[in-house]
């Protein structure tokens, strides 16, 4: 709502310019840098790809950062989601020997391994997006992201109940990823709580093919009434065969992350909410905080969370804006 969304936006402004005055302001830059900022140099780790619409708006961020500090910053991830090519690129990225990690862990049994090999080689390791919970356990140095995915989707499904759905179903792009398992499970224990239901519906990343299956499921079970995407990836081609086969009439639907699509369903009352977990904020600080840590040793002692926050109809129009650019 607004107000969630005033408070994080001056939580945004005061950590960014807190932090920016210190790495900016210094009153003698040659001498107190420990390292001058031509010379930092971040690599960002992720299990989302850089043309992912969720994944665009991080790199965003990273780069408007970068921009900004005028230090060096690379995004790197696997083709598809793969653990273990992304255990294997982190093993790489630490190997350069970089001022500092930012990652995301969708599997921590896969990457404990390569992730404490980088911070037992003393190089700064922010988790982003996903894996908060292991941050303090593995001693790594921060979390910026959002609060436990697993919450993010009770009060999904807390919202879809108290507006009447009683059988949703969970659009799950990426089984396996243990994220958007947690986010199907906590909508399916968010609906309980008024009598409702979810199932997963596994898809891929293609869009005809994932059309077909959420229309296959929809055809095959005509109770549900309610469904969840957890990504923007595949808004479009989901709701245009929604829309064309009436099923938008019936069904509340949310879905994690914002879109131009995402936006305006929500203005034509085609869709329930968007959950923004303000991704933007992911890119954009780790770089701030380690170009910090790199050239003055400073770096904050508590997590960062950017979300979530619910976008509604009410939101959309002035959201949407920034969303064509990028930001949102």
């Amino acid at each position: 709502m607004l107000n969630e969304f005033g408070l994080n936006a001056r939580r945004f402004l005061t950590v960014t310019f807190v932090v920016l005055g210190s790495v900016l302001s210094a009153p003698s830059p040659s001498l107190a840098q420990a390292k001058k900022p031509e010379a930092v140099r971040i690599v960002f780790v992720t299990h989302g790809q850089a043309n992912d619409a969720y994944w665009t708006v991080v790199k965003n961020g990273m780069t408007a950062a970068a921009s900004a500090l005028k230090v060096k910053v690379e995004y790197q991830a696997p083709a598809s989601f793969d653990v273990v090519k992304l255990a294997q690129m982190i093993e790489a990225a630490t190997a350069t020997r970089p001022d500092g990690l930012v990652i995301s862990i969708p599997d921590a049994t896969a990457l404990e391994g390569p992730i404490k090999a980088a911070k037992a080689a003393a190089i700064p390791v922010i988790v982003i997006d996903s894996g908060g919970e292991v941050v303090k356990p593995w001693g790594l140095d921060l979390y910026v992201g959002s609060a436990s995915e697993y919450d993010n989707g009770v009060q999904a499904g807390e919202l879809m109940g108290k507006a009447g759905v009683k059988d949703a179903m969970c659009v799950n792009h990426e089984v396996g990823n243990v994220s958007l398992d947690s986010r199907c499970q906590g909508l399916a224990d968010g609906l309980k709580a008024t009598g409702g239901k979810a199932s997963v519906v596994a898809v891929s990343l293609d869009p005809t093919e994932s059309a077909r299956r959420v229309e296959g499921y929809m055809a095959s079970h005509r109770s549900t009434d309610g469904m969840l995407m957890l990504g923007t990836t595949l808004a479009e081609p989901l709701l245009k065969m929604l829309d064309e086969r009436g099923y938008t009439k019936k069904l509340k639907i949310g879905s994690f992350d914002l879109s131009p699509e995402v936006l305006d369903a929500l203005q034509s009352d085609k869709m329930m909410f968007g959950i923004d977990n303000q991704q933007y904020m992911m890119g954009y600080l780790p770089v701030v905080l380690l170009a910090g840590r790199a050239m003055y040793k400073t770096i904050p002692v508590t997590d960062i969370l950017t979300g979530p926050s619910f976008v509604t109809k009410a939101d959309a129009a002035s959201i949407k804006t920034l969303s064509d650019q990028g930001i949102r």
